[in-house]
Formats: structure tokens, C-alpha cells, sequence
């Protein structure tokens, strides 16, 4: 193969990581952003606000949007790419690592042996048994955690209002998530008993808060953390800081519905698009397999491919941002 088609097939490559790489941070600190507002109680910066004399809500807002932005610096300064463990409990599965290597041997296995019977060329196959070694199992997994905190989220306001109420009758913080883990069922039960059970080895209420948003990395979750830690730390009113949360989820939440709803029929035509070469190939391999065949099998062929895919996978990447609303 021409040197000079490698070298190109790597420039672009780094080109679409770097494209990737980019959308994430930008995503993140955008999350970051949208959470700092939520918590001070605007939307955007004010140059007034540090003049005007606060009220003891503004100053426990701020004191806990102080808190939060410590900790993002803390957690930024320490960030690791997320092992497998980590990755594990966020999608609530109780396997060993040892366990997910096997299965991922596995399923690089079959995918080899099935594209072998097709009677697909040695490249094909090596193609999918890379897939089948990292990429379904890595699927798998993110689309349990994806699942797990959308469970999360629909059962979490109603976990602190029920916490509010027990809070306002007079029970402790502890017994109150003791009742809420009780009461509830699925992912917030599950989080909620982790947390009580954490304390009674001796681990302080916050620190396990801060454990369970690690965990269950959302913005609601820190949120909770960081009010369980700010009112440890000051005895502020712990009921008013979820009863708010509270009525912070449920709007996220609806508005979330709201923006799936209108950008339906953008994912849809995105999802026919990326799908389109994919079902046409594999029609014309099964009706002339002759045809496709000297696309698999001659060096030109090949190039083709790694360019398609490159392109194809940029093409991917601007439709998911085009249509990825965050909230």
C-alpha cells in the first residue's frame, strides 16, 4: 500500500479523535456551567449581585455553588479515565473484571467464527473481532449505566421529597435516607442503603454522599452531596435545600421531555441516514456477493473502506452534536 494513503489515513483519523475530543470537553464544561447557575439561582452572571446586600437564602446558595466549584477543582485536578470498576458499579453490575475479559474474548470469537462462515475475507474478520472484543461489551455496559440513571432521576425527587417530610417531623438526616431506602425501590433505594450502610462503619454522611455521586455521576446527585456536606458543615436547613432540589429535578426532567419530543424527527433522520450504506451494503452482499466482494478483497477496495468509514464516522459525530441537547 502507497505510504502516502497510510500517512493520510492517520491524519485523519487524529482529525475525528481531535473533532471528538473537543465536543466532549465542551460538553463538560458546558455541565459544569449550567450547574454553577442552578445552584446561585440565575442563569447567567450579574455584576450587581456581589454589591447588593444578600439574604440568608443568597448566602447559602452561594456558599454551596463555593463548595461545589472547590470540589470540581479538587475532582478535575485527580481526574482518571474511568476504570472498569468504576464503570461497573455506575451500572450497578457485580461482575469481575476477570469475568468481562472472558466474555469479550467470547464475543470476539463468535463475531471471527460468523464472519468466517459468510466466508469474509481475513480483514473483515479481523474488523470484527476488534468490535466484538471492545466495542460491544464497552455498549453493553453504557447502556446499562444510561439506563440505571434514568431510573435514578425518575425516582429521585420523590425520594427527597420524602425525605423533606421526614425531615420536617423531626428525624434525623440518617433515618430519614434509611426510610427513603426502604420506600423506594431500584436505583435510589439501592444508592440510598449504600449511604446508610456507609455510615455505620464509621464514614461520615458526607463522604458518603460524595462516594454516591461518584457513583452515580449526575448533576442532581452532586447537587445532593454538596447540600448534605454544606449543612454538616453549618447546620443550615437541610429541608428547604432538597425541597428546592426537588423542584429543580422535575423541571430538568420536563424540560428534558420537552426537547426529546421536538427533536425527534432529527434524531430519526440522522439514525436512517447512518444506517442507509450499511443496510444498502449488506443488501447487495446478499443479492451478488461477487459485486461486493472485490471491495473486500483488492487493496483499492480496502482504502476505500478506512476512507468511508472515516467519513462516515465524521459525519456521526457532527449529527450527534447538531442534535445532542444538553439540559
Amino acid at each position: 500500500m502507497n505510504p502516502l494513503i497510510i500517512i493520510g489515513f492517520f491524519l485523519v483519523l487524529l482529525i475525528v479523535l481531535g473533532m471528538a475530543a473537543a465536543m466532549i470537553m465542551g460538553n463538560e464544561r458546558e455541565q459544569k456551567q449550567r450547574m454553577m447557575a442552578v445552584i446561585k439561582g440565575r442563569s447567567g452572571p450579574a455584576e450587581g449581585d456581589e454589591k447588593s446586600k444578600k439574604s440568608e437564602g443568597d448566602k447559602r446558595r452561594a456558599e454551596i455553588a463555593k463548595k461545589l466549584k472547590e470540589e470540581d477543582e479538587d475532582s478535575g485536578k485527580k481526574k482518571r479515565k474511568a476504570t472498569l470498576e468504576s464503570l461497573f458499579e455506575q451500572a450497578g453490575l457485580k461482575i469481575s473484571v476477570k469475568k468481562y475479559w472472558m466474555f469479550s474474548f467470547l464475543s470476539c470469537l463468535v463475531f471471527i467464527v460468523a464472519t468466517k462462515i459468510f466466508g469474509y475475507s481475513n480483514f473483515v474478520a479481523l474488523m470484527a473481532g476488534i468490535i466484538g472484543l471492545f466495542g460491544l461489551p464497552r455498549f453493553i455496559v453504557r447502556r446499562k449505566i444510561n439506563k440505571r440513571q434514568k431510573q435514578f432521576l425518575e425516582e429521585f425527587a420523590d425520594a427527597l421529597e420524602a425525605m423533606v417530610r421526614l425531615l420536617k417531623a423531626g428525624m434525623p438526616v440518617t433515618e430519614a435516607i434509611a426510610m427513603a431506602s426502604k420506600e423506594f425501590t431500584g436505583p435510589v433505594g439501592e444508592e440510598m442503603m449504600r449511604i446508610y450502610d456507609a455510615q455505620k462503619v464509621g464514614i461520615s454522611l458526607p463522604e458518603a454522599t460524595l462516594e454516591a455521586a461518584r457513583r452515580m455521576p449526575l448533576t442532581e446527585m452532586q447537587m445532593f452531596a454538596t447540600g448534605i456536606s454544606i449543612q454538616q458543615q453549618t447546620g443550615a436547613s437541610l429541608s428547604e435545600v432538597l425541597l428546592n432540589l426537588a423542584g429543580v429535578i422535575r423541571a430538568r426532567f420536563k424540560l428534558k421531555r420537552k426537547v426529546k419530543a421536538l427533536s425527534s424527527e432529527a434524531k430519526a433522520s440522522a439514525g436512517i441516514i447512518g444506517c442507509l450504506p450499511f443496510l444498502v451494503g449488506g443488501a447487495i452482499s446478499l443479492i451478488n456477493p461477487d459485486y461486493m466482494g472485490i471491495l473486500f478483497e483488492s487493496t483499492a477496495g480496502k482504502v476505500m473502506l478506512v476512507g468511508s468509514a472515516i467519513w462516515m464516522s465524521m459525519g456521526i459525530f457532527i449529527m450527534k452534536a447538531m442534535i445532542n441537547f444538553k439540559v
